[in-house]
């Protein structure tokens, strides 16, 4: 509903076959945005570091494929786009990357391949286990963060400037991105990212949250 909505709203279509929606997290309520992609009729490209949330949802039939290689994500993101077929396709690494990777394509093609964003990752608590920095795999940062808790801080708060940073370039060329409630916005204004409003005051962000543009 909530990727239905945001397609009515930001992209002014009720059929968002064609279109193409990026984020992150698959475990707990945000695994049901693979399955939301598909409803929708939109391409989804679900990033998720932990593999065996990844294989969760795609033994449950949730997501369509699994890939970890992003040249491949790629690949298969611009077909289902160019033939407008659903797919939800679960990339098995960082979202930073990912985010990253289209900023990539764009400056090298001039083609933006996504038109909506969004991050549901674990951000209300971000230096528990909630969020994971892109410098570091998986099994890395759980060590890290077990050895080092302020170096996996540091980590964490770069990663989110990195990731806001890569956001901001699409979003200034069209692609429309929201919060979920999940503090992802937050954590990054404390990170230091570029997240405010131009000219507004410190306390409101440059993106809207789910709550009161799309369902509201």
């Amino acid at each position: 509903l909530t990727v239905l909505n945001a397609g009515r709203r930001y992209l002014k279509v009720e059929d968002l076959s064609g279109k193409v929606f990026v984020t992150s997290g698959l475990g707990g309520m945000s695994g049901a945005q693979a399955k939301a992609a598909v409803i929708a009729g939109c391409v989804g490209i679900i990033a998720e570091v932990d593999e065996a949330a990844l294989l969760k949802r795609y033994k449950q039939g949730w997501l369509m494929e699994i890939s970890n290689n992003l040249d491949h994500c790629i690949a298969r993101l611009r077909d289902a786009r160019k033939n407008k077929i659903a797919l939800s396709l679960g990339y098995h690494g960082n979202v930073v990357e990912l985010w990253e990777r289209l900023v990539y394509e764009l400056d090298t093609t001039g083609e933006l391949l996504v038109d909506l964003g969004s991050d549901q990752t674990s951000c209300h608590n971000p230096f528990s286990g909630g969020y994971y920095p892109v410098q570091l795999s998986f099994e890395e940062a759980k060590q890290l963060l077990s050895t080092s808790p302020g170096k996996f801080r540091t980590l964490v708060q770069e990663s989110l400037r990195r990731q806001v940073a890569a956001i901001n370039r699409l979003a200034d060329k069209g692609m429309f991105f929201w919060d979920y409630g999940n503090a992802f916005l937050l954590e990054a204004q404390r990170a230091g990212a570029d997240v405010e409003k131009r000219g507004a005051n410190k306390t409101e962000f440059r993106y809207p949250s789910y709550v009161q543009h799309i369902m509201g």
